[in-house]
């Protein structure tokens, strides 16, 4: 009986082990309602980020000066890029010392890691590719322009370039496994950083040219087939222009452009990128992203960087594999809203992993969080501040660290949406539950102290319904008012308004606003410079 035991004991271990039970799941994406969520540690995890400037995390002397910086903006993940010179100097040698030393100083911080792979691209070019790779251009090549210039690029045309970077990723990614798996400190990885080409729309190298004039890959066509009408417009009518043809070579199929070029620099790009993404998720397949530097809508591709994971060839991107789990944007660009929508009009998660640490961004993060229920928000070169605890960034952090476990329960649900305001955009109308909600810019009252200022400053708020009557509204620089939805004859007043925060999770309340604060039950206000939750009660009346 006894033998009989231990081998039935040890035959429930080996299914244990084969089906994960009593371990933790790596870090993961999962769908809630119609909004994705990142999980980590079987918890949902809501990124307040920032991004290192580029040269920031090459010692860790260069570091510390930084880490408390990060601590005082409230951020609980860093993103810093992991440089492929660095931890592959010589061919086949790898030293990780610099990751490891990156890991523990988080954990010992707090603090969550995003690795940015600089590996064969950063912002276009390969400036991070090890010095073996940049002096061995006949074993590793080089695009070239249509005048048959060679640029610091390497061509996604060759396998040796390919192999080489596939190689050192998977190396990285084995090695996270190894050091980091049980504690899950690194929790997502960017896959190289703002591919595209420059200055051609397509790369011109003799590899390149051969695959021009060959077919258009079956994976491709059949890809565009199915999702005929699915298809984002733009990319629908390059395709559409040339007769929706189903053969051919890439100029017969989509005709002789600029954005064929794209089109078809596009797919090699996304090939290899998958490849590399692939090949990583072998050895740790936590969730991994690729990002995209916008283009401006008078430039031409090439001038931009072209063929980049960008909106418009978004279908190319996700016909070349699927190891890529979402496109991100990178934002030096004003028009946060009209990107942002083209990046989910299918569906896909938002993640914006570098913004320009400018005086929107905290703003423009939390309208993320609210209005498209973004996995989270990164500013650029987040070190670069002088006094770190006076920044708005840590201010509206705080606020959504607060709130995340009522953002994450009511994520997906149709329960939340923001607002992002100036003096341009000074309204927005919001229709949550039973009601609308009219969102003005504080500078809307005539009272204001900055009413009269030529500019107003980018204000924004987050609104969470968690009953029938019952909100939460946060943020800074707002004034709120109120409509029925169902009996438009009734008046909506102001039962309660609480100005609170979270403890442990647990709302405390330790203001309860009346009379001049809530303007004689005619609004909710939270001034400019103010960054509060206030707890909402509403009711209807005749």
């Amino acid at each position: 009986m006894h033998d009989f035991l231990k081998k039935r004991l040890f035959l429930l271990f080996l299914i244990a082990m084969q089906f994960g039970f009593g371990q933790e799941k790596i870090p993961h994406l999962q769908k809630k309602g119609n909004k994705t969520q990142l999980m980590v540690n079987e918890k949902p995890f809501l990124i307040l980020g920032g991004e290192l400037g580029n040269s920031s995390a090459t010692s860790m002397e260069s570091m510390e000066s930084i880490w408390p910086k990060l601590k005082d903006m409230n951020l609980n993940t860093v993103l810093t890029p992991i440089y492929w010179e660095l931890i592959e100097k010589e061919e086949g040698r790898f030293d990780f010392s610099l990751v490891d030393d990156l890991i523990l100083r988080a954990r010992k911080e707090d603090l969550k890691l995003i690795f940015l792979w600089f590996g064969s691209w950063k912002n276009s070019m390969s400036s991070h590719a090890p010095a073996w790779v940049k002096l061995n251009q006949k074993k590793y090549p080089r695009v070239k322009d249509d005048k048959n210039k060679s640029h610091e690029i390497l061509t996604p045309f060759s396998e040796n370039n390919l192999k080489a970077d596939i190689n050192a990723f998977q190396k990285l990614m084995a090695h996270l496994k190894n050091y980091d798996q049980k504690e899950q400190t690194v929790i997502m990885i960017q896959v190289e950083n703002e591919i595209g080409m420059l200055p051609t729309a397509r790369d011109y190298c003799p590899q390149a040219n051969e695959a021009f004039n060959k077919e258009v890959p079956a994976e491709l066509l059949q890809y565009m087939q199915k999702n005929k009408e699915k298809l984002v417009p733009e990319f629908l009518e390059v395709w559409k222009k040339n007769g929706f043809k189903a053969k051919g070579n890439w100029e017969a199929v989509f005709g002789k452009s600029l954005q064929t070029d794209e089109v078809f620099m596009a797919w090699y790009f996304s090939k290899f990128t998958n490849a590399v993404t692939k090949a990583g998720k072998d050895s740790y397949a936590i969730p991994m992203f690729v990002n995209a530097a916008l283009n401006a809508p008078e430039k031409k591709a090439g001038e931009y960087p072209s063929a980049g994971p960008l909106p418009h060839i978004m279908d190319v991107w996700k016909a070349a594999g699927n190891s890529i789990d979402f496109l991100s944007p990178d934002f030096y660009n004003p028009s946060f809203k009209h990107w942002n929508d083209l990046f989910t009009r299918q569906g896909d998660p938002l993640f914006i992993p570098e913004h320009k640490f400018d005086k929107t961004a905290p703003f423009k993060g939390l309208y993320a969080i609210g209005h498209y229920e973004a996995i989270g928000f990164s500013p650029f070169s987040i070190e670069s501040v002088a006094d770190a605890k006076k920044e708005p960034l840590g201010k509206i952090y705080d606020l959504v660290r607060q709130l995340t476990p009522v953002i994450e329960a009511s994520k997906g649900l149709h329960k939340i949406d923001g607002v992002l305001l100036d003096k341009e955009n000074s309204l927005q109308i919001i229709q949550l539950g039973d009601y609308e909600f009219t969102f003005k810019h504080d500078y809307t009252l005539n009272w204001s102290d900055g009413a009269k200022e030529e500019t107003w400053p980018t204000t924004s708020a987050i609104i969470i319904e968690l009953a029938p009557n019952e909100f939460y509204i946060a943020g800074s620089g707002i004034v709120v008012t109120f409509k029925p939805l169902k009996d438009k004859t009734a008046n909506v007043g102001i039962l309660k308004v609480d100005q609170g925060t979270f403890e442990n999770t647990v709302w405390k309340t330790f203001r309860h606003f009346n009379g001049d604060q809530t303007h004689q039950g005619r609004h909710v206000r939270i001034a400019v410079d103010d960054f509060e939750i206030q707890k909402l009660q509403l009711y209807t009346y005749e």
